[in-house]
């Protein structure tokens, strides 16, 4: 019988962490695919929803850097996408001209709005009995 050191413990656990994200990820890519959207589509609607609540409220790009697991340019890429659906629009900052500034239009607010309870069913689902009180 093996003894599980407290290194090999950790890895195991790390395993199981980056298999219940990728899981949970394409649970909540399966669910919205049908609205058009993806697990990362949503997530930047979501911290758009939180970070610029009211409507016509900007967020700026860089506030969503590092908050979304995404690199930059892949992060840019997808905001590009979301402009293109009409779900997003984004502007210059007048006072850093290297800064961008992201709003949510009302198609973005209203499809965000339709989807919410999908993907929190499937977060309730996938990560339901999910032990955080663990070490």
């Amino acid at each position: 019988m093996a003894v599980k050191t407290a290194g090999g413990r950790l890895e195991e656990r790390w395993r199981e962490i980056l298999s219940v994200h990728a899981r949970t990820m394409c649970e909540i890519d399966r669910v919205l695919h049908p609205h058009g959207l993806g697990a990362s589509d949503f997530e930047v609607l979501d911290l758009l929803v939180t970070e610029a609540p009211g409507e016509g409220a900007q967020c700026r790009v860089q506030n969503l850097v590092g908050r979304v697991h995404l690199s930059q340019s892949a992060l840019s890429r997808l905001i590009a996408r979301l402009e293109k659906d009409g779900l997003v629009e984004r502007s210059m900052c007048a006072e850093d001209r290297r800064g961008v500034y992201v709003t949510l239009t009302r198609s973005g607010r209203d499809l965000y709005t339709e989807v919410l309870p999908l993907q929190r069913a499937a977060l309730a689902r996938m990560l339901g009995g999910v032990d955080d009180s663990r070490p």
